[in-house]
């Protein structure tokens, strides 16, 4: 569904530039590359960036990849025809200044996802706070609210024109139930009744100039 969501999102990739940031292990960009799209993919983890050059290279996919900052991207103004920035906005110490920087290297869209404030995952993220700073070894991260995401692609001249939620369930979930089907009929069942569009997350976006 993310794969089918971000082509849907980019449009007509083939011969596209696009920029990923924070491409991890490069899922984004491998499928972007797959659709045709001329793909730079950075990160700011040498060891992500390893796994990553590995799994595209084991493909035959050809992508350029970087070491960098999403908040300072070594790129001109307009660089790229789409940014794409998914699983980084909830960890990134500084989100508005990515979205700005996303936005100054685009030429006509961005898409970017983040948990949601008005979701569950809010009360796991809280949960996560509270464990780290009790001492625990957790992954913490941040919700956002949509409209303090909207107001700052605004800023930047970019308009809000596309919202995808996916889960009502947090994914950790979903993960330990380990069964499509399962998902399915329960996300299904939540859906029917209005909580997906009312709580869903994460909130993938997309915003054009």
């Amino acid at each position: 569904t993310q794969a089918r969501i971000l082509t849907e999102f980019c449009g007509p990739l083939a011969g596209r530039t696009v920029i990923d940031v924070g491409t991890g292990t490069a899922r984004a960009a491998l499928v972007l590359a797959r659709a045709g799209a001329h793909v730079t993919a950075i990160d700011a983890s040498d060891e992500m960036l390893r796994v990553a050059r590995a799994r595209a290279e084991s493909r035959g996919a050809s992508i350029h990849f970087e070491s960098g900052d999403a908040h300072h991207l070594a790129h001109r103004d307009g660089t790229f025809d789409v940014a794409v920035c998914l699983r980084v906005l909830m960890h990134t110490p500084n989100w508005r200044q990515c979205i700005g920087e996303l936005c100054r290297v685009s030429r006509h869209r961005v898409i970017v996802d983040f948990p949601a404030l008005g979701s569950v995952a809010a009360v796991q993220a809280m949960s996560r706070r509270l464990a780290r700073a009790a001492g625990a070894t957790v992954e913490a991260y941040r919700v956002l609210a949509e409209a303090a995401v909207q107001r700052a692609f605004e800023s930047h001249g970019f308009r809000v024109t596309r919202i995808h939620r996916q889960f009502v369930l947090p994914i950790a979930l979903h993960k330990r139930f380990g069964s499509r089907a399962v998902t399915e009929r329960l996300e299904g069942t939540l859906a029917a009744i209005g909580l997906l569009r009312l709580a869903g997350s994460p909130v993938t976006m997309l915003a054009e100039r």
